[in-house]
């Protein structure tokens, strides 16, 4: 029976070398494969072109390159742009591309489903199946990137892994994805365009506190009391506001990066003025800054946006105590914007 071939960019650089060390090949041959495979991102060996044709027929008898497809791709009147991209064994992920008038936003997933159950978001009617590798995030910004510049003429400025799952709960590999994006044997972005959000897990915030990251984080609130928040993110009971500001506290002391918190605001649910003065007491005890952000309501779904005049009453409150507040106006509304929805709708099932 033939091994299966690996995943070339699952190895590290030294799981490289011991390969080309295997066929008496020098070590620096892992550099030029490091170059080829994440700065100049080729996807087949034949395009190696600096490696002498025996190394790159042994490479391809041992490993692959895997590759995305963008699967759909619709396009919001706003100049949204978002992607059902299908993975090489057959699932489903979401990528976006957000236009503004100053950057080029791509929201990125980290996990192919969400397994947090967060009652609002469309992703978590899909089961987590898996963890994404760090090559298979590293190519919805590269391919999120040549979108920006095909519709656009203009670079990728910023990523946000706002997409579908925990980032967290992919650590190792969110991480080493970052790494790739922020080197210069990648994409070269600058770790301060990056932003990893997330549900809340005091004892990983504490992690990225202990290593230091330089990229900013977020923390998806949505609402500054336990009760509510665990109505509507079950996530809540075993990682409670006191437990998670604390958490924010080390993040801000070790890395100095103030947080930003995630405030989708419901109608009839967390957008009256008692809900903002409990975000303005929150807010005190962790240096940060509020997105106020419109929901885009699912299928069936509980929650509708808030009216207008909440919202800018909500905005004001926050501002008149002191909190730096941005309104995050709803981006998509024409096409399937909620996290999840394209996916659940380009949903393949893998044994």
């Amino acid at each position: 029976m033939v091994d299966k071939k690996k995943n070339l960019r699952s190895l590290s650089s030294q799981q490289i070398i011991d390969f080309f060390e295997s066929i008496d090949q020098p070590k620096f041959r892992a550099n030029q494969v490091d170059q080829w495979l994440w700065q100049k991102q080729v996807k087949t060996f034949e395009e190696m072109t600096n490696l002498p044709l025996p190394v790159r027929e042994a490479l391809d008898q041992h490993f692959v390159i895997n590759e995305l497809t963008i699967a759909e791709e619709q396009v919001s009147d706003d100049g949204t742009v978002k992607c059902a991209i299908r993975l090489h064994d057959g699932m489903v992920v979401e990528a976006v591309l957000i236009p503004a008038k100053d950057r080029m936003t791509a929201c990125i997933s980290s996990q192919v489903g969400c397994s947090l159950t967060c009652a609002f978001c469309a992703t978590g009617r899909l089961k987590r199946m898996r963890n994404l590798e760090p090559d298979e995030i590293f190519d919805q910004v590269v391919a999120i990137k040549l979108m920006a510049e095909t519709h656009f003429n203009k670079p990728l400025t910023n990523i946000v892994y706002m997409g579908m799952g925990e980032p967290l709960l992919n650590y190792k590999n969110v991480l080493t994805s970052i790494y790739r994006i922020t080197h210069d044997m990648g994409l070269g972005m600058a770790a301060k365009r990056i932003t990893v959000s997330t549900a809340g897990i005091d004892k990983m915030i504490q992690k990225l506190a202990e290593d230091e990251v330089r990229f900013r984080l977020a923390l998806s609130l949505h609402a500054a009391n336990d009760v509510k928040r665990s109505e509507i993110m079950p996530i809540n009971d075993q990682n409670t506001l006191d437990s998670l500001a604390k958490s924010l506290q080390l993040f801000h002391q070790k890395t100095k990066n103030r947080v930003t918190f995630e405030y989708i605001i419901f109608k009839d649910f967390n957008d009256t003025i008692q809900d903002a003065k409990e975000l303005v007491a929150f807010c005190k005890k962790v240096p940060g800054r509020v997105n106020i952000i419109e929901y885009n309501p699912i299928d069936d779904g509980r929650f509708e946006q808030a009216d207008p005049d909440k919202v800018d009453a909500f905005a004001g409150y926050l501002e008149k105590n002191g909190v730096t507040v941005n309104i995050r106006r709803s981006r998509g509304k024409d096409i399937d914007a909620a996290c999840g929805q394209l996916a659940n709708k380009n949903e393949v099932s893998v044994a």
